[in-house]
């Protein structure tokens, strides 16, 4: 799950951003114009009605979404989020940067993104749980385990996971299939690791920037804005290699400490309280501050469209690592290429989770379960990888991170296309 925090630019339609970014990457490598047509729309966007019960006895009706961008090199995976700004626009982006990721990470799927329009913290559990199984009813004809894997976003998690799993193998033969969804609790057949994959998978690419980078992590302050899974455990993980975690906040506000403040203590804070806000030693900042922080590294792990052209010259840092999808906008991005800051683009930064999540669905085909040693050697060996091909195309092209990921990605997709055809 990937903690929320509140967008400062609402306005921003993040699919006009994700073809902007595919713009960018098809002049570079000069893309044929109809197969930037292809890429440049979901192949599939379903909308449901979701009708639910609610506590009180009345029917509220949700609307629910699943985008399928492309599937040319494998079945289409991506997380269903909950929350009230979710829009088609919005999952069709995510669809297709979830594209870009799995081709980053060298993974054989394609992208997909899901979600409905709600507020869950003003929801009980049982009305979550009709909600969940209703939309998991709702697309349960355009997923499986062989064509869409679906997984945990924001204000999602194991639990989802487990009666979307529980709802679709009831559907599709009324046996158990844990392979049709990821993020699932261990009992059902998730992977050792997988929860701590986002922030992990972080964690290493900013290990492989600081030695590009000549940065001494040891020395190294850090500012996290979006204090949730991802953020926590990338937080915890960097602060494992020896650096300082100064700043940090989520949806209720935020705080900070020169001195540094210790992440496990400021976890068990926010689960006493709900919030990072309050916690003992630390003066109370805004979400806007946080990104502000004089640090060496930021990790935006909140909502979409939090660095741009206005605030983007305000940001300190040397490395920014987003652990959020699409953090940073286009305009936001030139503003901190042009101040010499590294972005470790989202579709790498935050490439553990889907990695990870690859290695479960593995382990769940072939009912097989690896050890949290393995599945942690694996993804360091994966993420690796991936950071240094960006960097490399990066070099190469003479371009920030961000273009270079995605024309990595988008050269490694439409080799896919191309040699598959476009039949019937």
């Amino acid at each position: 799950m990937v903690e929320s925090g509140k967008s400062s630019s609402a306005s921003i339609n993040p699919f006009e951003v994700a073809l902007t970014q595919l713009d960018e990457a098809a002049k570079l490598i000069k893309l044929d114009s109809g197969l930037h047509k292809v890429l440049a729309s979901p192949k599939r966007v379903l909308i449901v009605s979701i009708p639910v019960k609610m506590d009180n006895g009345r029917i509220e009706v949700f609307t629910g979404f699943r985008s399928q961008h492309n599937d040319a090199r494998g079945p289409y995976k991506g997380g269903i989020r909950y929350h009230p700004q979710v829009s088609i626009d919005e999952v069709k982006a995510l669809s297709m940067w979830m594209t870009w990721k799995c081709a980053v990470a060298d993974i054989p799927y394609g992208g997909g993104k899901g979600g409905i329009i709600c507020n869950p913290k003003q929801m009980s559990e049982g009305e979550l749980e009709r909600m969940t199984r209703r939309y998991a009813y709702g697309i349960a004809d355009i997923i499986g385990p062989r064509t869409d894997i679906p997984a945990p976003d924001v204000y999602t998690g194991g639990k989802e996971m487990a009666w979307i799993m529980d709802t679709y193998s009831a559907l599709k033969g009324n046996f158990v299939q844990p392979e049709i969804i990821t993020g699932k609790p261990i009992a059902l057949g998730g992977s050792l690791g997988r929860n701590e994959a986002t922030g992990r998978g972080l964690s290493i690419t900013v290990r492989e920037a600081a030695k590009k980078l000549k940065i001494n992590l040891k020395q190294a302050t850090v500012a996290v804005q979006g204090f949730g899974n991802a953020g926590q455990f990338a937080s915890q993980l960097v602060q494992d290699q020896g650096a300082k975690v100064v700043a940090a906040s989520d949806s209720k506000g935020g705080v900070f400490n020169k001195a540094g403040m210790d992440v496990i203590a400021l976890r068990k804070h926010k689960e006493k309280t709900g919030s990072v806000t309050g916690f003992s030693g630390a003066k109370a900042i805004s979400n806007e501050e946080v990104l502000e922080t004089d640090c060496t590294l930021l990790i935006p792990a909140a909502l979409e469209n939090q660095i741009t052209a206005k605030n983007a010259g305000k940001v300190k840092a040397k490395i920014v690592a987003e652990a959020a999808n699409g953090p940073t906008t286009p305009d936001g991005d030139d503003v901190l290429y042009k101040n010499k800051i590294m972005v470790i683009p989202d579709i790498l930064a935050n490439g553990g989770g889907v990695t990870v999540s690859y290695f479960e669905w593995l382990q769940n085909l072939r009912r097989e379960y690896w050890s949290e040693s393995e599945v942690n050697e694996r993804l360091d060996k994966n993420i690796t990888k991936a950071f240094l091909d960006v960097y490399d195309t990066h070099e190469k092209y003479g371009v920030n991170m961000r273009k270079a990921s995605t024309v990595l990605a988008v050269n490694r997709v439409v080799e896919a296309v191309q040699m598959r055809g476009l039949w019937p």
